[in-house]
């Protein structure tokens, strides 16, 4: 066999070179792909990196009845200081943070809706959500009034995909920690309110009165206790609960 180091070395040369512009035009093509939906909840990116929501077993998940309201609110200013529409797809819990987006389903006709926290309430106890009217028509509550429902919330929605329902994502937060109260009681009455106010007092922490007015009538609401995590609003439920209060629910505030 003849050798040839002239000719070897330039084989070996356009080897080497052919091989970094390979891997040069492969590196600078390829784009890393967003991570795959984690339990429905799309990623989201910020600046260069993509995040994934939180896990099925931080999800904030309730099960409970959900009601409406509409035109006698119509109007009317909410808790986080919008006017409410009866016509957008909005909602009123009584502990996830304003502007959290809640999937609902209705578990009877499996029906699902998102819709977007700007209101307090239901306050009833057996209630966990209260729908805008359009929200409930979608999932058909209109006629009942009330429905079994399964709730999830999603997060906050990325401020670029805002009003683009169909291709919102979703930055998941912390819904089980936050000032919980517990409301006992509602009077139209201050004096009769004051009386339990100070019933309160003697036994708990943090007793106190919230007026609200819905442009009708004036409530004056009896709430007592402060928590900081929703396991501590489990325990100081059954303490309520021990005491005689047997219909209190969390509200944040």
């Amino acid at each position: 066999m003849n050798f040839n180091p002239e000719k070897n070395f330039y084989m070996i040369y356009l080897f080497f070179l052919c091989g970094f512009f390979i891997i040069h035009i492969s590196g600078c093509s390829t784009k890393t792909p967003p991570p795959e939906p984690v339990g429905g909840l799309i990623p989201y990116k910020a600046g260069k990196k993509w995040y994934k929501p939180l896990s099925h077993s931080k999800e904030f998940v309730q099960r409970g009845k959900a009601s409406w309201y509409g035109k006698k609110f119509h109007g009317r200013k909410t808790s986080n200081g919008e006017i409410y529409n009866m016509y957008a797809m909005t909602a009123a819990h009584k502990t996830l943070p304003f502007g959290t987006y809640v999937r609902v389903k209705n578990l009877n006709n499996k029906k699902k809706i998102t819709v977007r926290i700007n209101d307090r309430g239901p306050f009833v106890a057996e209630r966990i959500i209260d729908l805008s009217f359009a929200a409930a028509k979608k999932i058909g509550i209109i006629g009942t009034g009330t429905a079994p429902v399964k709730i999830v919330a999603l997060g906050t929605a990325v401020q670029s995909a805002e009003k683009e329902s169909k291709r919102r994502s979703y930055i998941p937060a912390d819904y089980h920690n936050g000032n919980f109260t517990f409301q006992v009681a509602a009077f139209k009455n201050r004096e009769n309110a004051k009386r339990l106010k100070q019933k309160l007092d003697r036994s708990f922490e943090n007793a106190h009165l919230v007026t609200y007015d819905n442009g009708e009538e004036i409530f004056y609401r009896v709430r007592v206790g402060r928590c900081s995590t929703l396991t501590q609003v489990i325990e100081f439920e059954k303490l309520l609960n021990q005491k005689g209060f047997t219909d209190p629910f969390v509200v944040a505030e």
